[in-house]
């Protein structure tokens, strides 16, 4: 429960040790009054387990409810700004800290002693960074297809050797050599930065989960897809450094909706459609690395299944886009191993790639002997 549960700071909670801290949390956040004292009291918790001197920061950035106020009374140092970019809000949180290992926290997910100690061990033995798996806290209300897109992201991140932003470590030498995160993007700057540390030397994915909130599904919308999609087509290169296209998700001001699902039928039915989808994906994945295929199935039914196929098969075209990024990044790689992991994850993007174009290139051969035929 949070320390503001009776709606009063408990003013003589025990604060961080005085001595030079060794680990600082840096814990980005933005009218953030209703989940800030838990996440605080997780990262003191599991700190204290460790038995290191440690520091919170926290970075709050243009609030206008009680976030700084909650800050201090959980005994950390508020460093004010006035960002509104989740990279420059972070980059500002970790220049201002001291200790030598930096945990970058969001403010709606809470940490444990088991994921920090395997981070700190492997920044001691050698890694420059890395990030944790994320799961979900327990109650969430999120919608199926989201929880499905969530794992599929986590352990797929976990196993190509990258994490989320929800909690992110780093050295400082590392975080100073790579200048921290790109201040120019609003969203992504997480696998910019793990792109970023993995040039300086080995990135290190923590398999036990840090746990975090669902607010992030829950505010996903058709509105909010459609968005980054015309942004997509209108002006690639801005997908990354205009707000505009995740402001309704990232970005709100408004926090009074973050633990409700939209009941609306439209939202249903889009939660709906977003389900098929993601089920046509994990089909479309199964089928990539499945010898020779599964053909075309007969009769209407699988007319309409090869139809979905070619649709979803575009989409798999962007494997081809996830491949070059990992191929670019190889060649500044350091370490054997991680040389090794980048190879495995460029065979598997791009055989991924090489399949969807294949059914791209046979459903237009299709429709093209369909046109001739009538016309």
């Amino acid at each position: 429960m949070s320390a503001f549960a009776d709606g009063r700071p408990h003013l003589r909670r025990k604060l961080p040790s005085l001595a030079e801290p060794e680990i600082s949390f840096v814990v980005p956040a933005h009218n953030e009054e209703a989940v800030l004292g838990d996440t605080l009291a997780a990262i003191e918790r599991a700190a204290r387990a460790i038995g290191r001197p440690y520091e919170m920061v926290v970075v709050d950035d243009a609030s206008i409810d009680r976030t700084a106020e909650i800050a201090a009374a959980h005994g950390a140092r508020v460093e004010p700004v006035a960002h509104r970019n989740i990279a420059a809000t972070r980059n500002a949180g970790a220049r201002s800290s001291r200790g030598r290992y930096i945990f970058f926290v969001d403010a709606d997910t809470h940490v444990n002693a088991r994921t920090i100690g395997m981070a700190l061990r492997a920044m001691e033995g050698g890694a420059v960074g890395g990030g944790a798996a994320t799961f979900m806290l327990p109650g969430e209300v999120v919608p199926l297809h989201d929880r499905i897109i969530n794992a599929m992201l986590t352990v797929g991140g976990v196993l190509t050797g990258f994490a989320s932003g929800q909690c992110m470590f780093c050295t400082r030498e590392a975080f100073e050599a790579t200048g921290g995160f790109d201040g120019s993007m609003y969203w992504g700057e997480d696998n910019a930065f793990a792109l970023a540390l993995k040039r300086e030397g080995r990135f290190a994915a923590v398999w036990y989960p840090a746990l975090t909130s669902g607010r992030r599904f829950r505010k996903r919308s058709l509105r909010f897809s459609s968005t980054r999609l015309r942004g997509l087509f209108s002006d690639p290169g801005k997908l990354f450094t205009d707000r505009s296209h995740v402001e309704a998700r990232w970005y709100d001001s408004d926090r009074t909706d973050d633990n409700r699902l939209d009941g609306s039928l439209p939202a249903r039915i889009a939660r709906g459609i977003g389900l098929v989808v993601v089920i046509a994906v994990l089909a479309g994945l199964a089928w990539c690395f499945t010898p020779g295929g599964w053909g075309p199935w007969p009769g209407r039914f699988g007319r309409a299944m090869s139809l979905g196929a070619v649709a979803m098969a575009h989409a798999g075209l962007a494997f081809w886009l996830a491949a070059w990024v990992n191929a670019r990044n190889l060649l500044r790689q350091k370490r054997p191993t991680s040389i090794v992991r980048s190879l495995l994850t460029i065979a598997a993007f791009a055989w991924i790639g090489w399949r969807s174009a294949t059914v791209v290139f046979w459903g237009y051969s299709r429709l093209w002997d369909w046109l001739e035929h009538f016309l």
